[in-house]
C-alpha cells in the first residue's frame, strides 16, 4: 500500500498540492517561531569586559513567589533599571578562598562627543583588570580630570592621549583631558568605554555606596570550582546572582536579558497561536482531500482492499507528503527567522549580539509534531469511509452524509457556551488577564463555529435561500440547494473563512486601539505648551531653572521608568513615571478619579485605576512593589487616575525614584506658560545649556510616543500578519479544492440542460452566500473580542476600527476568495460536458 500512496502522489500532483501548500508553510512558520525561541534560551550577551573572571556577582532580575491554589510558584522578573550592589559586598568576596582580587565595576551612562552615534559607558580604571585591557599608548588616568579610552572609541572619535575630548554624563557635558588608549582582546562585539579615576566614576554613578557588578580574579593555581562555590555562597547570603561561563555576558549586558526574555516570550506565544492555527488548517485540508477521494477508496474496497490496507495507503500519502513538506518548509523557516533577526536588530529589540543558534532541535521537533497532527487527520477522515462495508462502499460515496453527530454538535455548543462565559471574564477583568482572556475566547469562538459549521451552513442556505433566488433566479434556487445538501463539505471553507476575518480583525484592530488608546490619553492629559529635551537626559536643576523663566507657570521633571508588582498571577512590569510634585498637576492632568495629586510626596503613589483593580489597591491603602531596580517599597495611595496607558500606570515622586534609576536623569521637563507669554525664547536659551538639549512643542513628545508605539508594535503586526496569511492562504486552498472537486457535478448539470452562464450564476451565488455568513460571523467573532478587551483595558464600549483596514480586510477576504473560486470553475467549464461527466474526481 505504501507503493500505492507513492504511485497516488505521482498521478494526481493536484490534488496533493493543497495539501503539501498547508504543510510546508505550517512547517516553516512553526519552524521560525522554534528557532527564535530555541536561539533566545542560547543567548546570554557578550562577556569580553568579563572575559579575564572566574565569575561576575550582579543584581540583573528578581525572583518572586506567588501562592496559586496552595502551592508556591516562582516568577523571575528582569529589573528594568538594573540593580546595583553595596560596596561592601567587594570586600567579603575578595576574602573568599583563592580570589586574587574582587574589582566592583560601576557602569556610568556617557555621551562622548567625539563619536555621537557609538554607544559608550563610563566605568572606572580598576575595572581594566577584569578584560583584561591592556595599555596601547599613554597611561591610566591619574586625576578626576583625565581619563582613557578603548582603541574603538579612539579610532572613531579622532581621539590620542593628550587631546582634550568632552564627555557628556549626570546631564551636563564635562571636558577630561585623554591620558591614553587601551585595549582589550576580542572587545569588538561590547560597548566602546572610557575609564575614569576610581574616584570620578563614584562621584558620577548615581548610585552612591553602590557598586552595578563585581568582577572575580582567581589566584594563580586556584581550584576554581571551589573558588565559584565560595563566591556563589557569599552572593547568595547578600541576594545576588553568580554568573559564570557565557552566562557572564547576562551581567555585562543588561539589556540581553529582557533581549532575550522577548525573543522567548514573543517565538513562543506566537509559535503557540501559529500551531492552533497549523491544526485547524492541516485538520480541515487533509480532511476535505481524503473526502474528495472517497469515490478511489470505495472502489478499493470493492476490489476486496481491506479497512486497514486502505488506511496504511491514506497515511503513506500524507506522510510522504510531510517528510517533502518539512525538506521545503525547514530551510524557508531558517530563511525567516534569519530575516526577523535583521528586522529586531534594526528596530532595537535586541542588542546586534544576538544570533539565531540552533536548528535541528526545533525542526525536528517542529516536523514531529506537524507529521502526527497531518497523519490523525488523515487517519479520522478515512475511517468513514472505510468503516462501510465494500459492497455499499461506491454507493456511500455518492452520497453526501448527514451534518454530523450528536456528540459534535454537543461540543460545538458547549465550546460556544464557555467562550461566552469568557466574554464575561474578558468584561470584569483587565490588563494582561484581560488579553489572556479574550485570546482564549478569540480560538473557543472559532473551534466552536469549526464543530457548528455543518448546521451553520444549512441553516444559512435556508435563510438566504429567498434571497439568493431573488438575486439570481432559478440559479440562485440551485445555490441554495448545494449549500444546503453539501453543509458538511463546505466546512473547512467556512471555518478558513472565518478564521481569517475573525482573528485578522481581532488582533491586528486590537493592536490599532491600544496605540490610538496611549497616543489620546497622552495628548489629553498634556498641558504643557512647551518641552525640555536633551540628548543624554536632564539634571533636576533644570526644571527649577524653567520655573524661574518669565511667563513660565509650571515645570515638571518626568522620568520615565517601570517598577515590579506582584499579583496573584505572579510579578509583571508596570509603565512608570517620577515627577516634581511642584505643578504636576498643571502640566499634566493625568484624570484624577479620586484622591489628589498634589498630595504625591516621596512616601505615596498615585496609580490608575486599571493597576489599582488588578492589585487590590484602594484610596489610602498602601501599595506595595517594588521600583525598577528592585528595591521593595510601601507608599500610599494618594490618587487614582484614568489615564494609565498615556502617562504609565504608577505615578511617583522623583525623590522617590532618586538612585533607583539607571542616569539618575530627567527624559524632559514639561513646561506651562501664562496665557498670551512669550516664553519660546528663553526656553531655548536654557536648553541650550545642556548637551543635545532643546526646547519643542509639547505636542512633539505625543509624536514621539506615536513613533515608538509604532516601532514596538511591529513586531506584533509582522507576526500576526503571518499567522493571518497562512489563514487566508488555507482558505484559498481549500477553495481552490473544493473548486476542481466539482468536475463531474457541473457537467451533469449541464448535460440536463443549464448553460454555460447560469452554471456561473449558480457559483456566484454560492460564494456571495457562504461568503455573507463567513464574513459576517468572523466580523461578530472580531466585534465581540475587540469591544471586550477595549472595554476591559481602556474603558471604550466602542473600539475603533479604521475604515480602510476594515473594507481593506473584508474586501480582500472576498476577492480572494471569488478569485479561488472563479478561476477554477471558469477551468471546468471550458471543458465539453460530455467529457467532463467522465473525469475520475
Amino acid at each position: 500500500m505504501l507503493h500505492l500512496a507513492a504511485q497516488m502522489l505521482r498521478f494526481r500532483k493536484g490534488g496533493f498540492t493543497a495539501t503539501f501548500v498547508a504543510l510546508a508553510a505550517g512547517v516553516a512558520i512553526l519552524t521560525a517561531c522554534g528557532l527564535l525561541v530555541e536561539s533566545g534560551l542560547r543567548y546570554e550577551g557578550v562577556h569580553q569586559r568579563y572575559d579575564g573572571t572566574v565569575a561576575v556577582v550582579a543584581d540583573r532580575d528578581l525572583t518572586l513567589s506567588t501562592e496559586v491554589l496552595g502551592e508556591r510558584e516562582s516568577t523571575t522578573v528582569h529589573l528594568p533599571e538594573r540593580g546595583s550592589l553595596p560596596a561592601s559586598l567587594v570586600r567579603d568576596l575578595a576574602r573568599v578562598p583563592g580570589v586574587e582580587n574582587a574589582v566592583g565595576d560601576r557602569s556610568v551612562a556617557v555621551m562622548a562627543a567625539a563619536a555621537p552615534g557609538l554607544p559608550v559607558a563610563g566605568h572606572g580604571w580598576r575595572s581594566t583588570a577584569l578584560a583584561p585591557y591592556r595599555t596601547v599608548s599613554g597611561r591610566e588616568p591619574r586625576s578626576d580630570g583625565e581619563l582613557a579610552v578603548d582603541t574603538r572609541l579612539a579610532g572613531r572619535g579622532h581621539v590620542r592621549p593628550g587631546d582634550t575630548t568632552t564627555v557628556v554624563t549626570a546631564g551636563a557635558a564635562r571636558r577630561y583631558r585623554v591620558s591614553g588608549v587601551v585595549e582589550a582582546a576580542g572587545a569588538d562585539g561590547a560597548k566602546a568605554a572610557v575609564f575614569f579615576t576610581d574616584a570620578e566614576a563614584a562621584r558620577l554613578d548615581p548610585h552612591p555606596g553602590r557598586v552595578d557588578a563585581i568582577g572575580v580574579l582567581a589566584a594563580p593555581g586556584a581550584d576554581v570550582p571551589d573558588v565559584v562555590a565560595g563566591v556563589r555562597r557569599v552572593a547568595d547570603g547578600a541576594g545576588a546572582t553568580t554568573y559564570t561561563g557565557g552566562g557572564r555576558g547576562l551581567a555585562e549586558e543588561p539589556e540581553a536579558a529582557g533581549a532575550r526574555e522577548l525573543v522567548v516570550q514573543a517565538g513562543a506565544s506566537f509559535g503557540g497561536y501559529a500551531a492552533m492555527i497549523v491544526v485547524f488548517v492541516l485538520a480541515g485540508t487533509i480532511s476535505l482531500s481524503v473526502r474528495h477521494r472517497r469515490r478511489d477508496l470505495a472502489l478499493l474496497r470493492a476490489v476486496a482492499a481491506t479497512p486497514g490496507q486502505v488506511r496504511l495507503m491514506v497515511l503513506g500519502e500524507v506522510g510522504l507528503l510531510s517528510v517533502i513538506a518539512a525538506l521545503v518548509g525547514a530551510p524557508a523557516g531558517w530563511g525567516c527567522a534569519l530575516w526577523t533577526r535583521e528586522q529586531l536588530v534594526s528596530r532595537g529589540f535586541v542588542p546586534e549580539s544576538f544570533t539565531v543558534r540552533g536548528g535541528p532541535l526545533s525542526a525536528l521537533a517542529v516536523t514531529g509534531t506537524v507529521v502526527a497532527v497531518a497523519l490523525l487527520s488523515a487517519w479520522i477522515a478515512a475511517l468513514r469511509t472505510t468503516r462501510v462495508r465494500p459492497t455499499e462502499a461506491l454507493g456511500e460515496a455518492a452520497v453526501e452524509r448527514g451534518p454530523g453527530g450528536r456528540v459534535r454538535r454537543v461540543s460545538g455548543l458547549v465550546l460556544l457556551a464557555v467562550a461566552a462565559g469568557l466574554t464575561g471574564l474578558t468584561g470584569v477583568t483587565d490588563g494582561e488577564t484581560a488579553l489572556g482572556a479574550a485570546v482564549s475566547m478569540l480560538y473557543t469562538f472559532v473551534l466552536a463555529v469549526a464543530l457548528l459549521a455543518p448546521w451553520i451552513n444549512q441553516g444559512a442556505a435556508r435563510l438566504l435561500a429567498p434571497v439568493l433566488r431573488a438575486v439570481w433566479g432559478d440559479s440562485g434556487y440551485l445555490a441554495a440547494a448545494n449549500l444546503r445538501a453539501n453543509a458538511r463539505g463546505m466546512v473547512a471553507v467556512l471555518t478558513a473563512l472565518v478564521l481569517s476575518v475573525g482573528f485578522g480583525g481581532a488582533v491586528w484592530f486590537l493592536q490599532d486601539n491600544l496605540e490610538r488608546q496611549t497616543v489620546a490619553q497622552h495628548h489629553d492629559g498634556t498641558l504643557a505648551q512647551y518641552a525640555l529635551t536633551g540628548g543624554a537626559g536632564l539634571p533636576a536643576s533644570a526644571a527649577e531653572r524653567a520655573r524661574a523663566v518669565p511667563g513660565v507657570v509650571a515645570a515638571t521633571g518626568v522620568r520615565r521608568t517601570a517598577v515590579v508588582v506582584q499579583n496573584d498571577l505572579g510579578a509583571q512590569s508596570v509603565t512608570a513615571q517620577g515627577v516634581d510634585r511642584q505643578g504636576a498637576d498643571r502640566t499634566m492632568d493625568l484624570g484624577v478619579r479620586s484622591g489628589d495629586l498634589a498630595d504625591l510626596r516621596e512616601d505615596t503613589v498615585a496609580v490608575s485605576v486599571t493597576q489599582a483593580r488588578a492589585a487590590g489597591w484602594r484610596l489610602g491603602g498602601d501599595a506595595r512593589f517594588r521600583l525598577g531596580d528592585g528595591t521593595p517599597v510601601t507608599l500610599r495611595v494618594v490618587a487614582l487616575y484614568d489615564r494609565g496607558w498615556g502617562f504609565g500606570d504608577v505615578t511617583l515622586d522623583n525623590r522617590t525614584l532618586a538612585g533607583h534609576t539607571v542616569t539618575g536623569l530627567d527624559d524632559h521637563v514639561l513646561v506651562r506658560t501664562e496665557p498670551g507669554a512669550d516664553a519660546g525664547a528663553a526656553l531655548a536659551d536654557l536648553a541650550a545649556e545642556y548637551p543635545a538639549g532643546a526646547a519643542v512643542p509639547a505636542d512633539r513628545l505625543t509624536g514621539e510616543l506615536a513613533q515608538d508605539l509604532a516601532v514596538g508594535a511591529w513586531l506584533n503586526k509582522a507576526l500576526i500578519t503571518v499567522l493571518v496569511g497562512y489563514a487566508v492562504l488555507a482558505a484559498a486552498n481549500t477553495l481552490v479544492m473544493a473548486a476542481l472537486a466539482r468536475g463531474r457535478e457541473l457537467s451533469l448539470l449541464r448535460l440536463v440542460g443549464m448553460t454555460h452562464r447560469q452554471v456561473k450564476r449558480m457559483v456566484h451565488a454560492e460564494q456571495a452566500g457562504l461568503l455573507g455568513v463567513a464574513i459576517t460571523i468572523g466580523a461578530a467573532i472580531a466585534v465581540v473580542t475587540l469591544s471586550s478587551v477595549v472595554g476591559a483595558v481602556a474603558g471604550e464600549r466602542v473600539p475603533y476600527v479604521p475604515v480602510l483596514g476594515w473594507v481593506t480586510m473584508v474586501g480582500g477576504t472576498a476577492a480572494l476568495a471569488l478569485t479561488a473560486t472563479v478561476l477554477p470553475i471558469g477551468r471546468l467549464l471550458r471543458t465539453p460536458p460530455v467529457e467532463g461527466i467522465g473525469v475520475r474526481e
